[in-house]
Order: C-alpha cells, then sequence, then structure tokens
C-alpha cells in the first residue's frame, strides 16, 4: 500500500477527508493550529498544512476500490499526476508529518512576527508604517512607528493593522 495526493476544491479538504473515510480509505488531512482576525478579535482556527491538499493510502494494485471512487468523491477536485501516473508519497514523510505536527502540540503560528513590517489602517495613525514587538495582552499588540524621526511605541489592536507586501 502507498501514500498518494490528492488535490481538492477550494476549502474542502475537510470534506474530501471525511467523504474518504467514510468510503473507507486511510487519510491524512495534516493541520496547523494559526492566530486569524475574525471579526476584529484574534482567534485560533486549524488549518491545513498545505491547502487544498490530503493524502490518501491505497493499494494500487488490489482489485475492487479504485481511483474512480476517489476522483468522484464530493470535495476533490483531482488526484495528483505526473503524466499518466498518479503521485507515489513516501511513507517515512506521512510518519515524519505526523511526528511533527504531535510534536509541535496545539502551539499556534502567530499572525505577526517580530519585526515585521505593518501599516496602520485605522484611529489617528492611519497610514503609517509600523514594525511589530510583540503580542500585548489578549487584544492589543505592541509596535514601534517612527514620529518626529524617534521610533515610538504604540499599542493598538490586531484589526487595526496590515501586513506590507
Amino acid at each position: 500500500m502507498h501514500w498518494y495526493v490528492v488535490h481538492t476544491k477550494p476549502r474542502q479538504e475537510a470534506r474530501a477527508l471525511l467523504n474518504l473515510e467514510q468510503q473507507g480509505y486511510e487519510c491524512y488531512l495534516p493541520m496547523l493550529a494559526a492566530e486569524k482576525l475574525h471579526q476584529g478579535a484574534m482567534t485560533v482556527a486549524d488549518e491545513p498544512l498545505f491547502p487544498r491538499y490530503l493524502f490518501v493510502r491505497l493499494d494500487a494494485g488490489a482489485p475492487g476500490r479504485g481511483w474512480g471512487a476517489i476522483r468522484s468523491t464530493r470535495g476533490v477536485s483531482r488526484l495528483v499526476s505526473f503524466g499518466a501516473e498518479p503521485a507515489r508519497v513516501d511513507a517515512r514523510l506521512i510518519e515524519t508529518l505526523r511526528a511533527r505536527s504531535e510534536a509541535a502540540g496545539r502551539q499556534p503560528r502567530k499572525l505577526f512576527a517580530p519585526g515585521e513590517r505593518l501599516l496602520v489602517t485605522q484611529g489617528p495613525f492611519a497610514g503609517i508604517e509600523a514594525v511589530y514587538q510583540m503580542d500585548h495582552g489578549e487584544s492589543r499588540v505592541m509596535v514601534l512607528i517612527e514620529l518626529l524621526s524617534k521610533s515610538a511605541r504604540l499599542e493598538i489592536a490586531p484589526a487595526h493593522l496590515r501586513k506590507i507586501g
């Protein structure tokens, strides 16, 4: 049995995973906890490590369940192939992804990284470039802005910031 790569429809990785598992396929969808802005508040949400992709384990030579059932599953766009041959993934890669996922635990990926350049989008400093420093409580972050040739610290809601570039 080998692992293969399935390309899903946009934002339907979980749907494809559920439908494939209900058909009896062994599947793996690596997930990552990440900070997101939702209605102006910072939340933590699980998102796919590889958006629009998941892995399915299948014995390609066995009769019965085959490629057709996978391709016609709700949420699935297609099997990733190189020419006429479906893309095979080494089982060690899947085990490494699982091990790293467990080792990372539930520590979410941060929305902003220290030193990242941001733009203030609202308030009296709207339009000014800032440099992210750190989280400051649950609803504020600390940034540095340049005012009168001096760096000044500013506490601001993350919803009032946008990444540059």
